[in-house]
């Protein structure tokens, strides 16, 4: 789905992280204080603009000229900064959009993080920046830093460890401590975060617009992410399109995936935690890479400052160590990345130089090439060109550092990685004096090789989205739905649900016995009884479903005993009679579904089915609508993926039938609207290929 909020509604954000003048109201003299340390650390970096401190108290602040009032500043600032108690702060952000202020950054907490009564204020807040057009970071925000122009418009304390070192990563938080956390951790790594912005409780900043921002600032390569909760998704979706585009990978930790995460979440910013699996389910969308640790966030952002993406990834691995060598195919293969061998050519010629060498992959020159030097050369040269890995990972270890062996290493692996400038060199090695060394010459260094394997990992999956980006997928074309008016029984479902493109197992709903009969014969035996109500969403549970039903005298016995149960179990329920169907056999059960979700809306589900999905919860989620091919790459990508894919010399299962099934149910969700709250297809019965598929049970449930 493409972008629907242009580029330049993110460079509305200009004014807040660009400024040209900057007024502090609520400025203070002490250089500690909340409103005093955005002033010094702007004097302190040398900020070119304007800056305007208001304080009605005095005369100078930090011996710059101070304001009484908004209304006494010399000019509309850019952007202002409120660090005055919430009672004020209203006032002052209304004074601010008198005076032709662009942007404001409110420090100030006490809205809706608090209670309703600060939920209600902050309301307040949006609607008096929307009157003015203000773009309102905050409230309850660190701020923001822009080292590139020396703008910090925040009130952290990180500073006091040493300023950004240069580089382009962009950090965009929903917390300020943590957002903050991520740039001292990265500080103390030497990785360059020069770009900054948290956005505390979102009344109308949000961080979709600080991610599109940065997706088309030209100060940032590299984003990373911290996110509790997705307030909006339309700016959401668009800055990870615009991203994808743009060729920036963003890295994110989104927190909230338990019930106890969700709910602290929540509290903290006030924000909608959402479905994880559906948030999940939308950053793999648009190839958003997420962090579990911060650690590993820093390791892939790392990675990515090379801009070496590649779109089929392929591991090469050189060690000196047999036991790196089996660490890091373990940890290739627990990430998902691909090691194919080396040619067996290649390998031949190997062996002859070094015959107790292990040449496969991981090539395994062994300690012998410390007596013969330029054997590296070639064995380094056969693994890029022979091998023609994207990505190669050479180990050392300490070998790296040593005074005899360090520096001819080091020229001689420069010299292969400059022969061979489009692959993803990565050094694994323990030789803190010569990192920045081999940093200058293009290679990426870590010392733990595993989590060299995680960030090589993944550049592949950034650049599968890049990739994927450049070939635009044609709109899905929705059918046209017309919801009943109330929840529709199994058989109405099922009959939506065919006319938009999901078949289902030929059967005729029956209200008496005879028909019953009648619509078994003429189905032929065996068949299955279930019992038609609106009311009854799991059948199976209350024995409102009958197998194997073969002849005239089962059906009717049958058709009473449904009713009986169904009397029994649900007194209340409306009974429309009796469902007879087909009975399948030699199928595979999956499932099907929809649920929206209340950020993102529509989304759909497909996953092993019967009782197996909620066992195993092996499932797929993806928003709606997409097309089939979408829909064939969720069905691959499920772990019993296999009992399709003829396991165990099981036939193999109509794939194709059961990805157009499932691209047609989400264009439904797609089309019903709001109204539709959920569609459940358990199980959908999928035959051999060639054969189709069939949904043996529906539920639509409406809003």
């Amino acid at each position: 789905m493409s972008a629907v909020v242009p580029p330049s509604g993110f460079a509305s954000l200009d004014p807040l992280v660009r400024p040209r003048s900057v007024a502090v109201i609520g400025a203070s003299d002490e250089p500690a204080r909340i409103g005093g340390r955005p002033i010094a650390y702007m004097k302190e970096r040398g900020f070119a603009g304007a800056i305007y401190p208001v304080n009605p108290k005095r005369a100078t602040v930090q011996g710059l000229q101070a304001y009484p009032s908004i209304d006494a500043l010399p000019e509309a600032p850019d952007v202002a900064i409120i660090a005055v108690p919430a009672a004020l702060a209203i006032a002052a952000l209304d004074d601010l959009g008198r005076k032709g202020c662009r942007a404001v950054i409110c420090f100030t907490a006490g809205f809706a993080e608090m209670d309703d009564a600060g939920a209600l204020a902050q309301l307040e807040m949006t609607a008096v920046a929307r009157k003015h057009g203000i773009r309102l970071l905050g409230p309850n925000c660190l701020g923001v830093f822009n080292d590139a122009i020396r703008f910090y418009g925040t009130f952290t304390a990180s500073f006091e460890k040493g300023w950004p070192v240069p580089g382009r990563i962009g950090i965009a938080s929903q917390s300020g401590a943590y957002g903050t956390h991520i740039f001292s951790a990265a500080l103390d790594r030497g990785i360059g975060t020069q770009v900054c912005i948290t956005t505390g409780n979102e009344a109308e900043v949000a961080l979709g617009d600080v991610l599109g921002w940065m997706a088309q600032a030209p100060e940032v390569d590299v984003i990373c992410a911290y996110a509790e909760g997705i307030r909006e998704s339309e700016q959401f979706i668009a800055a990870l399109d615009l991203a994808r585009a743009n060729r920036k990978p963003i890295v994110m930790m989104k927190v909230g995936r338990s019930q106890l995460g969700g709910a602290a979440a929540k509290s903290h910013t006030a924000s909608i935690a959402g479905d994880d699996a559906v948030t999940q389910a939308v950053l793999d969308e648009y190839g958003v890479v997420r962090a579990r640790t911060t650690e590993e966030m820093l390791d892939i952002a790392y990675a990515a400052t090379r801009r070496i993406y590649p779109a089929k990834n392929t591991l090469g691995v050189l060690t000196v160590s047999g036991g790196a060598g089996v660490l890091i195919s373990d940890a290739a293969e627990a990430a998902g990345v691909a090691m194919p061998p080396m040619p067996e050519e290649a390998q031949a010629k190997l062996r002859a130089l070094i015959p107790f060498c292990a040449p496969r992959n991981p090539v395994d020159c062994t300690a012998q090439v410390t007596n013969d030097l330029k054997l590296i050369s070639t064995f380094a040269e056969s693994v890029a060109a022979d091998g023609g890995y994207t990505s190669i990972l050479s180990f050392w270890s300490q070998t790296a550092a040593g005074r005899s062996l360090g520096p001819k290493l080091h020229e001689i692996m420069k010299g292969v990685r400059e022969a061979y400038p489009d692959r993803l060199w990565v050094m694994s090695m323990l030789a803190p004096n010569k990192v920045r060394e081999y940093e200058a010459d293009g290679w990426l260094v870590f010392e733990d090789p595993s989590r060299a394997v995680v960030a090589i990992e993944a550049m592949g999956r950034f650049g599968a989205a890049f990739a994927k980006a450049r070939t635009p997928q044609a709109a899905v074309p929705l059918p046209q739905v017309a919801l009943p008016g109330t929840t529709p029984s199994e058989a109405v479902a099922k009959s939506l649900l065919a006319a938009a493109g999901v078949p289902a197992v030929p059967e005729h709903a029956a209200s008496d016995s005879e028909a019953a009969v009648a619509a078994a014969e003429a189905i032929g035996y065996p068949v299955v009884l279930k019992i038609l109500s609106p009311d009854i969403v799991h059948k199976s549970e209350i024995g409102g479903v009958l197998l194997d039903v073969a002849d005239a005298d089962a059906v009717r016995h049958g058709f009473g005993l449904l009713l009986d149960r169904a009397r029994q179990h649900a007194p209340a329920a409306k009974i429309e009679g009796v469902l007879v169907a087909k009975q399948i056999k030699g199928a595979v059960e999956m499932a099907l579904g929809v649920f929206r979700d209340p950020v993102f809306g529509p989304v759909a589900m497909v996953g092993l089915g019967g009782i197996f999905i909620e066992i195993l919860k092996d499932v797929s989620f993806r928003r709606c609508p997409f097309d089939t091919a979408e829909a064939e790459r969720m069905i691959r990508s499920l772990r019993g993926f296999p009992l399709l894919d003829g396991a165990r010399g099981r036939p193999k299962a109509d794939v194709a039938a059961l990805a157009r099934a499932l691209s047609a149910l989400s264009a439904f969700a797609a089309a019903a609207g709001p109204r539709l709250a959920g569609v459940d297809v358990n199980p959908l019965l999928v035959l051999p290929a060639g054969q189709g598929c069939y949904a043996a049970d529906a539920v639509i449930e409406l809003a």
